[in-house]
């Protein structure tokens, strides 16, 4: 399993390529113009099977149009947020400087669904707070794992509840579902760098003690 960042749009969200060793391939968050990452997955000779959006915000879904095409099993966002794929309205997009809307999603999302791509598979984690479909990804294959945490958890911080549908309380109690994990695991947010499970454990201050 292997992971390409690229910083996309106005507000440099993080996507990410994630990748099996057969070759099939997830997008995940397609936040503005993506031809680096086309040309990235043609280079590669990956096989683009699925977009996975961890929320419907966007500034990571502005870049949809361009991509979606070449995923053969089209976009996938939880059920909570598949409105804002189709309404510019929704995804805040007006705010943004250019209000986007799309056909609406292939795949609708809940708690617990697992998406299979070659051999990873990537297991959906309902943490509603930022925004009501807000999600994390938990991807393993062959003993190798990881967790996409959208807008829900960064490093040291947490997405902002003061947009609509966020609720600062919510999200602090979405964070207990990561609790288990181990402080090995490495986080992959929205925005920003990369961390560990541990490092936010014992360093962010919205950790629930």
């Amino acid at each position: 399993m292997r992971i390409k960042l690229f910083q996309l749009g106005v507000l440099w969200t993080n996507c990410y390529v994630l990748w099996s060793r057969t070759g099939d391939a997830v997008v995940i968050d397609p936040g503005g113009a993506t031809e680096e990452v086309r040309d990235f997955i043609e280079g590669e000779r990956l096989a683009l099977r699925r977009i996975i959006l961890t929320h419907g915000h966007g500034d990571h879904l502005m870049g949809l149009g361009e991509i979606r095409g070449m995923a053969s099993d089209g976009v996938a966002i939880h059920s909570e947020d598949a409105s804002c794929v189709t309404s510019a309205a929704m995804n805040l997009s007006n705010d943004m400087g250019r209000a986007v809307a799309f056909g609406a999603a292939e795949t609708n999302l809940n708690d617990g669904d697992v998406i299979e791509v070659g051999d990873m598979r990537i297991q959906t984690i309902h943490t509603p707070g930022h925004t009501p479909g807000g999600c994390c990804f938990y991807a393993t294959e062959d003993g190798e794992e990881l967790l996409i945490s959208g807008d829900t958890l960064f490093a040291r911080s947490i997405g902002r509840s003061d947009l609509p549908g966020g609720d600062e309380g919510t999200l602090i109690e979405s964070l207990k579902k990561l609790e288990s994990f181990s402080d090995s695991l490495r986080v992959y947010p929205g925005h920003g760098p990369d961390t560990t499970i541990g490092d936010e454990r014992r360093l962010n201050p919205f950790w629930p003690r």
